[in-house]
């Protein structure tokens, strides 16, 4: 035995990079080095340049809904493994760790609350799941969501995080862009209003879905927003691409959206434009209107899709 592994053996570990604590955030934009705490209190917006950052989906949910006014629905669902899905890891085994990362079992949080006293359904993605990922749990809760809101007579909002269709879940999964799809057109019918809010990123299948199907689409500003990467593109068109593309600014610029709206003017944003269409699409009686049942419901959302 030598001097080495003695003092190897007396020497404390050290942690490893990721067990370290995180007290400093460094900005990716204009690389400003501040102390989480200060981060935190503009729910992740860089003080320095206003750079949104990625936003947790419970810190969503605080920012958006009153104070213990939010309830979750529809938490107990989980996913299966129907293709016995294999690539570097099981579709089983990456559930197993996302849910212990996460401490959830889908990318998709439902409830209702309020949002300044005007009462919505909410649904939020978290992206920190599978990347956010769309999959048949996730697309049963968005529609359950829009049943709840039709059944209450209230304002859906989607918040979307997310890298698109779940590929373990293969046509199962590309099956929720149109089931959500339809059943957003029954919400339309009844005259209820939906705000979709795209953050960074919002990319593949729900981008081609329920992102883009709100009566009012808005970003976060520099949000990443589109359908394939720009890679993808570049290599596809054999082109290089404008300045700026698939950002939020680039598609307000081409009318794709409604508007920019920053973080911490969401809440008033949101509470104002629910008022505003809530009554504007309450302009039709609600004589006129019929709350489907449950067994009606399921036959008009076959017959949509």
């Amino acid at each position: 035995m030598n001097f080495s592994d003695i003092f190897s053996k007396i020497r404390k570990a050290q942690p490893r990079p990721e067990e370290a604590p995180t007290h400093w955030v460094k900005c990716d934009n204009c690389h400003s080095l501040m102390y989480y705490k200060e981060v935190e209190a503009c729910f992740n917006v860089c003080p320095k340049c206003g750079y949104h950052m990625r936003l947790k989906a419970t810190d969503r949910i605080n920012l958006i809904c009153d104070e213990d006014s939010f309830v979750e629905f529809d938490a107990n669902l989980k996913p299966v493994d129907p293709l016995n899905f294999v690539d570097k890891k099981s579709y089983k085994k990456r559930i197993t760790e996302n849910k212990e990362k996460t401490g959830r079992t889908s990318s998709v949080i439902c409830g209702e609350g309020k949002c300044n006293g005007q009462e919505i359904q909410l649904v939020v993605f978290d992206f920190g799941f599978m990347g956010g990922s769309l999959a048949s749990v996730e697309g049963e809760k968005i529609v359950r969501a829009i049943k709840r809101a039709i059944e209450k007579r209230q304002a859906l909002i989607i918040v979307s995080a997310s890298g698109g269709a779940r590929m373990q879940e293969s046509t199962f999964s590309l099956m929720q862009m149109s089931k959500t799809s339809a059943a957003l057109k029954l919400l339309d019918e009844a005259r209820l209003p939906y705000i979709s809010i795209l953050t960074d990123p919002t990319m593949g299948g729900v981008s081609a879905s329920f992102a883009w199907l709100g009566d009012l689409i808005i970003a976060e500003p520099g949000a990443l927003i589109g359908f394939a990467g720009q890679r993808v593109i570049k290599q596809t068109i054999g082109a290089d691409l404008p300045e700026g593309f698939q950002r939020a600014e680039f598609l307000l610029e081409h009318g794709l959206i409604d508007d920019i709206v920053p973080r911490s003017e969401h809440k008033k944003y949101i509470s104002d434009m629910v008022k505003f269409l809530t009554n504007n699409k309450a302009m039709i009686s609600k004589s006129e209107v019929t709350t489907p049942s449950e067994a009606g419901f399921e036959l008009k959302l076959k017959t949509k899709g």
